[in-house]
């Protein structure tokens, strides 16, 4: 009796002492869990996103991706124009001085001195083959002219055109009145001036015998 007794006692002796033991290790246990739990959330809260980044505003996106404005294409150059100021006039005769029964060969010359073809006209509407001496108009072709023509003519640069008036030594005079007197001769000088519209050349001197 006494033995079982001891053998009670015995057995609950060990039953507390390893439900204390059983308690510490649940506490421990308990701690433990709550620790590495605290852990966790300390460092999920310190460390920053690894999340994808944030996408840029729509105000940042439109004005980096704005497309620059289309550079205006050159424009085709302008045809050169004709500068007729360039267009010029001169006179020449065939001799300097014509022996008695010589009619002298009037020459009237265009050219184009400018860069670029003008277009002139070289009608007999704007042609004048004038002789004179001192102040005395001595004969114009226009005085005695049959029909008045306009021909347009384009010049190359740096060419010409001429025409030319065979001057049977007469005078003439406006509305081609008959005028009796000849040019004289015995060696005077004589100034033939070719115009073309309004253009007019320089003088070229001539002598009659």
């Amino acid at each position: 009796m006494y033995r079982r007794r001891r053998l009670v006692v015995g057995g609950a002796l060990l039953l507390v002492i390893a439900l204390v033991v059983s308690g510490f290790a649940l506490a421990a246990a308990f701690r433990g869990g709550s620790q590495q739990a605290s852990s966790s959330q300390a460092t999920s809260a310190g460390t920053p996103s690894t999340g994808p980044a944030a996408s840029p505003s729509p105000a940042t996106t439109a004005s980096a991706s704005a497309t620059p404005s289309a550079t205006p294409s050159p424009s085709a150059p302008a045809t050169p124009t004709c500068n007729q100021n360039l267009v010029t006039v001169s006179a020449a005769t065939d001799k300097p001085a014509y022996g008695p029964g010589e009619n002298p060969l009037l020459t009237l010359k265009v050219t184009n001195g400018g860069t670029v073809p003008c277009e002139v006209n070289i009608g007999t509407s704007q042609m004048e083959f004038l002789v004179t001496s001192g102040s005395d108009r001595i004969f114009s072709s226009k005085d005695c002219q049959a029909s008045s023509e306009d021909l347009v003519k384009v010049i190359a640069p740096g060419a010409s055109e001429t025409a030319n008036f065979p001057w049977s030594r007469n005078r003439s005079a406006d509305g081609c009145k008959a005028v009796a007197v000849a040019p004289g001769g015995g060696g005077a000088y004589y100034i033939f001036t070719a115009k073309l519209g309004s253009r007019a050349s320089p003088k070229a001197v001539f002598q009659l015998n």
